[in-house]
Protein backbone atom coordinates (compact mmCIF):
# COMPACT_ATOMS: atom_id res chain seq x y z
CA UNK A 1 0.00 0.00 0.00
CA UNK A 2 2.72 2.59 0.80
CA UNK A 3 4.34 1.86 -2.58
CA UNK A 4 1.02 2.37 -4.38
CA UNK A 5 0.36 5.61 -2.53
CA UNK A 6 3.83 6.93 -3.26
CA UNK A 7 3.53 5.93 -6.91
CA UNK A 8 0.13 7.61 -7.17
CA UNK A 9 1.46 10.84 -5.66
CA UNK A 10 4.42 10.71 -8.00
CA UNK A 11 2.02 10.14 -10.89
CA UNK A 12 0.00 13.23 -9.91
CA UNK A 13 3.18 15.33 -9.98
CA UNK A 14 4.09 13.91 -13.39
CA UNK A 15 0.53 14.61 -14.54
CA UNK A 16 1.01 18.26 -13.63
CA UNK A 17 4.08 18.33 -15.89
CA UNK A 18 2.17 16.51 -18.65
CA UNK A 19 -0.36 19.35 -18.62
CA UNK A 20 2.50 21.72 -19.38
CA UNK A 21 3.71 19.44 -22.17
CA UNK A 22 0.23 19.13 -23.69
CA UNK A 23 -0.26 22.92 -23.63
CA UNK A 24 3.17 24.12 -24.76
CA UNK A 25 4.61 21.57 -27.19
CA UNK A 26 1.94 22.00 -29.91
CA UNK A 27 2.45 25.79 -29.94
CA UNK A 28 6.23 25.60 -29.84
CA UNK A 29 6.73 27.07 -26.36
CA UNK A 30 9.57 26.11 -24.03
CA UNK A 31 8.82 23.60 -21.29
CA UNK A 32 11.18 25.41 -18.95
CA UNK A 33 10.53 29.13 -19.34
CA UNK A 34 8.40 30.93 -18.44
CA UNK A 35 7.12 29.14 -15.34
CA UNK A 36 3.51 28.10 -14.83
CA UNK A 37 1.21 31.06 -15.37
CA UNK A 38 -2.44 31.94 -15.83
CA UNK A 39 -3.53 31.74 -19.48
CA UNK A 40 -5.76 34.75 -18.91
CA UNK A 41 -3.76 37.40 -17.06
CA UNK A 42 -0.29 35.84 -17.31
CA UNK A 43 0.29 35.98 -13.54
CA UNK A 44 2.80 33.43 -12.26
CA UNK A 45 1.24 30.51 -10.43
CA UNK A 46 2.38 30.49 -6.83
CA UNK A 47 3.97 27.25 -5.56
CA UNK A 48 1.09 26.67 -3.12
CA UNK A 49 -1.37 27.09 -5.99
CA UNK A 50 0.44 24.47 -8.05
CA UNK A 51 -0.34 21.39 -5.95
CA UNK A 52 -1.85 18.73 -8.24
CA UNK A 53 -5.65 18.43 -8.01
CA UNK A 54 -5.94 20.08 -4.58
CA UNK A 55 -5.07 23.59 -5.74
CA UNK A 56 -7.65 23.42 -8.53
CA UNK A 57 -10.32 22.28 -6.06
CA UNK A 58 -9.46 24.92 -3.44
CA UNK A 59 -9.48 27.69 -6.05
CA UNK A 60 -12.70 26.30 -7.53
CA UNK A 61 -11.10 26.01 -10.93
CA UNK A 62 -10.20 29.69 -11.26
CA UNK A 63 -7.08 31.86 -11.25
CA UNK A 64 -6.41 33.44 -7.86
CA UNK A 65 -5.53 36.79 -9.48
CA UNK A 66 -8.05 37.38 -12.25
CA UNK A 67 -10.68 34.69 -11.81
CA UNK A 68 -10.14 33.19 -15.26
CA UNK A 69 -11.65 29.72 -15.44
CA UNK A 70 -9.04 26.93 -15.48
CA UNK A 71 -10.09 23.86 -17.44
CA UNK A 72 -11.03 20.79 -15.38
CA UNK A 73 -8.84 18.83 -17.75
CA UNK A 74 -5.83 19.83 -15.65
CA UNK A 75 -6.85 17.91 -12.52
CA UNK A 76 -8.27 15.12 -14.69
CA UNK A 77 -4.90 14.56 -16.35
CA UNK A 78 -3.23 14.59 -12.94
CA UNK A 79 -5.72 12.08 -11.54
CA UNK A 80 -5.48 9.88 -14.63
CA UNK A 81 -1.69 9.81 -14.44
CA UNK A 82 -1.78 9.05 -10.72
CA UNK A 83 -4.27 6.21 -11.27
CA UNK A 84 -2.35 4.81 -14.25
CA UNK A 85 0.97 4.82 -12.39
CA UNK A 86 -0.57 3.16 -9.33
CA UNK A 87 -2.29 0.58 -11.53
CA UNK A 88 0.97 -0.33 -13.27
CA UNK A 89 2.68 -0.93 -9.92
CA UNK A 90 -0.32 -2.83 -8.52
CA UNK A 91 -0.51 -5.14 -11.54
CA UNK A 92 3.11 -5.54 -12.60
CA UNK A 93 4.96 -4.99 -9.34
CA UNK A 94 7.61 -2.58 -8.17
CA UNK A 95 10.61 -3.66 -10.25
CA UNK A 96 13.09 -2.52 -12.87
CA UNK A 97 10.51 -2.71 -15.67
CA UNK A 98 9.00 0.51 -14.31
CA UNK A 99 11.90 2.27 -16.05
CA UNK A 100 10.14 1.33 -19.27
CA UNK A 101 6.52 1.27 -18.24
CA UNK A 102 6.00 4.56 -16.38
CA UNK A 103 7.66 6.87 -18.97
CA UNK A 104 5.73 5.04 -21.69
CA UNK A 105 2.41 5.52 -19.92
CA UNK A 106 3.20 9.18 -19.19
CA UNK A 107 4.04 9.86 -22.83
CA UNK A 108 0.84 8.16 -24.00
CA UNK A 109 -1.25 10.38 -21.71
CA UNK A 110 0.49 13.54 -22.96
CA UNK A 111 0.08 12.49 -26.59
CA UNK A 112 -3.59 11.64 -26.07
CA UNK A 113 -4.23 15.09 -24.60
CA UNK A 114 -2.43 16.80 -27.49
CA UNK A 115 -4.20 14.72 -30.13
CA UNK A 116 -7.57 15.39 -28.54
CA UNK A 117 -7.01 19.16 -28.71
CA UNK A 118 -5.00 19.54 -31.90
CA UNK A 119 -5.38 16.31 -33.92
CA UNK A 120 -1.59 16.12 -33.71
CA UNK A 121 1.00 13.65 -32.43
CA UNK A 122 4.22 15.70 -32.34
CA UNK A 123 7.45 14.14 -33.58
CA UNK A 124 9.15 16.01 -30.72
CA UNK A 125 7.55 13.47 -28.39
CA UNK A 126 7.11 10.36 -30.55
CA UNK A 127 10.72 10.15 -31.76
CA UNK A 128 12.33 10.53 -28.31
CA UNK A 129 9.76 8.06 -26.97
CA UNK A 130 10.87 5.43 -29.50
CA UNK A 131 14.57 6.15 -28.87
CA UNK A 132 14.14 5.92 -25.10
CA UNK A 133 12.33 2.60 -25.54
CA UNK A 134 15.30 1.13 -27.40
CA UNK A 135 17.86 2.38 -24.88
CA UNK A 136 15.82 1.41 -21.82
CA UNK A 137 15.12 -2.05 -23.23
CA UNK A 138 18.85 -2.55 -23.75
CA UNK A 139 19.39 -1.73 -20.09
CA UNK A 140 16.43 -3.62 -18.62
CA UNK A 141 15.40 -6.46 -20.96
CA UNK A 142 18.16 -6.80 -23.54
CA UNK A 143 16.90 -10.23 -24.64
CA UNK A 144 13.55 -8.71 -25.67
CA UNK A 145 14.98 -5.99 -27.92
CA UNK A 146 14.92 -7.94 -31.20
CA UNK A 147 11.31 -9.05 -30.67
CA UNK A 148 10.25 -5.55 -29.69
CA UNK A 149 11.90 -3.97 -32.72
CA UNK A 150 10.14 -6.47 -34.98
CA UNK A 151 6.85 -5.72 -33.22
CA UNK A 152 7.43 -2.00 -33.71
CA UNK A 153 8.16 -2.47 -37.40
CA UNK A 154 5.09 -4.66 -37.76
CA UNK A 155 2.80 -2.17 -36.01
CA UNK A 156 4.23 0.68 -38.10
CA UNK A 157 3.65 -1.25 -41.34
CA UNK A 158 0.14 -2.33 -40.36
CA UNK A 159 -1.02 1.20 -39.61
CA UNK A 160 0.81 2.58 -42.64
CA UNK A 161 -1.21 0.24 -44.85
CA UNK A 162 -4.37 1.30 -42.98
CA UNK A 163 -3.56 4.95 -43.69
CA UNK A 164 -3.07 4.19 -47.38
CA UNK A 165 -6.44 2.43 -47.45
CA UNK A 166 -8.31 5.04 -45.40
CA UNK A 167 -6.30 8.29 -45.16
CA UNK A 168 -9.19 10.23 -43.64
CA UNK A 169 -9.26 8.05 -40.54
CA UNK A 170 -5.60 8.28 -39.49
CA UNK A 171 -2.37 10.10 -40.19
CA UNK A 172 1.34 9.42 -40.17
CA UNK A 173 1.52 10.51 -36.53
CA UNK A 174 -0.62 7.50 -35.64
CA UNK A 175 1.65 5.26 -37.73
CA UNK A 176 4.78 6.49 -35.96
CA UNK A 177 3.19 6.17 -32.54
CA UNK A 178 2.16 2.57 -33.29
CA UNK A 179 5.76 1.79 -34.19
CA UNK A 180 7.00 3.33 -30.94
CA UNK A 181 4.41 1.35 -28.98
CA UNK A 182 5.73 -1.89 -30.44
CA UNK A 183 9.22 -1.07 -29.12
CA UNK A 184 7.80 -1.05 -25.59
CA UNK A 185 5.11 -3.69 -25.82
CA UNK A 186 6.52 -6.38 -28.07
CA UNK A 187 3.78 -8.85 -29.02
CA UNK A 188 1.41 -7.04 -26.66
CA UNK A 189 1.16 -4.33 -29.30
CA UNK A 190 -1.32 -6.64 -31.05
CA UNK A 191 -4.05 -6.39 -28.38
CA UNK A 192 -3.14 -2.70 -27.99
CA UNK A 193 -3.99 -2.06 -31.66
CA UNK A 194 -7.11 -4.22 -31.48
CA UNK A 195 -8.37 -2.25 -28.48
CA UNK A 196 -7.58 1.02 -30.25
CA UNK A 197 -9.53 0.03 -33.37
CA UNK A 198 -12.42 -1.33 -31.31
CA UNK A 199 -12.67 1.80 -29.16
CA UNK A 200 -12.33 4.05 -32.20
CA UNK A 201 -15.06 2.14 -34.02
CA UNK A 202 -17.43 2.34 -31.06
CA UNK A 203 -16.91 6.11 -30.75
CA UNK A 204 -17.27 6.56 -34.50
CA UNK A 205 -20.55 4.63 -34.58
CA UNK A 206 -21.82 6.60 -31.60
CA UNK A 207 -21.02 9.87 -33.41
CA UNK A 208 -22.84 8.69 -36.53
CA UNK A 209 -25.86 7.61 -34.47
CA UNK A 210 -25.94 11.01 -32.78
CA UNK A 211 -25.06 13.35 -35.63
CA UNK A 212 -25.92 11.41 -38.75
CA UNK A 213 -23.90 11.36 -41.97
CA UNK A 214 -22.17 14.64 -41.11
CA UNK A 215 -20.15 12.80 -38.46
CA UNK A 216 -18.32 10.91 -41.21
CA UNK A 217 -16.54 14.13 -42.18
CA UNK A 218 -15.19 14.76 -38.68
CA UNK A 219 -11.65 13.73 -37.81
CA UNK A 220 -11.41 11.41 -34.83
CA UNK A 221 -8.24 11.69 -32.71
CA UNK A 222 -7.08 8.10 -33.16
CA UNK A 223 -4.04 8.78 -30.98
CA UNK A 224 -6.38 8.83 -27.99
CA UNK A 225 -7.44 5.27 -28.74
CA UNK A 226 -3.87 4.16 -29.38
CA UNK A 227 -2.95 5.55 -25.96
CA UNK A 228 -5.85 3.66 -24.38
CA UNK A 229 -4.76 0.44 -26.06
CA UNK A 230 -1.16 0.99 -25.04
CA UNK A 231 -2.01 1.49 -21.37
CA UNK A 232 -4.29 -1.56 -21.32
CA UNK A 233 -1.50 -3.60 -22.95
CA UNK A 234 0.98 -2.50 -20.26
CA UNK A 235 -1.48 -3.75 -17.64
CA UNK A 236 -2.75 -6.91 -19.32
CA UNK A 237 -1.15 -7.43 -22.73
CA UNK A 238 0.35 -10.90 -22.15
CA UNK A 239 -2.82 -12.05 -20.40
CA UNK A 240 -4.96 -10.92 -23.35
CA UNK A 241 -2.72 -12.80 -25.76
CA UNK A 242 -2.91 -15.91 -23.60
CA UNK A 243 -6.70 -15.55 -23.34
CA UNK A 244 -7.00 -15.40 -27.12
CA UNK A 245 -4.65 -18.36 -27.55
CA UNK A 246 -6.54 -20.52 -25.06
CA UNK A 247 -9.98 -19.74 -26.45
CA UNK A 248 -9.37 -19.54 -30.20
CA UNK A 249 -6.16 -21.37 -30.98
CA UNK A 250 -6.27 -24.28 -28.54
CA UNK A 251 -7.08 -27.63 -30.09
Amino acid sequence: MPALLATGLFGALIGSFLNVVAYRVPVGESLVSPGSHCPGCGAAVRPYDNVPVLSWLLLRGRCRDCGTRISPRYPLVELLTAAAFAAVVAVNGFDKDLILELPFVAALIALAAIDFDHRLLPNKIVYPLAAYGVVATLLVDRADLAENLIAGAGAFTFLFLAVLAYPRGMGMGDVKLAGAMGVYLGLSVIPALLIAFLAGSIVGLAMIAREGASARKKAVPFGVFLALGGIVAVLAGPELIELYRDNFLAE
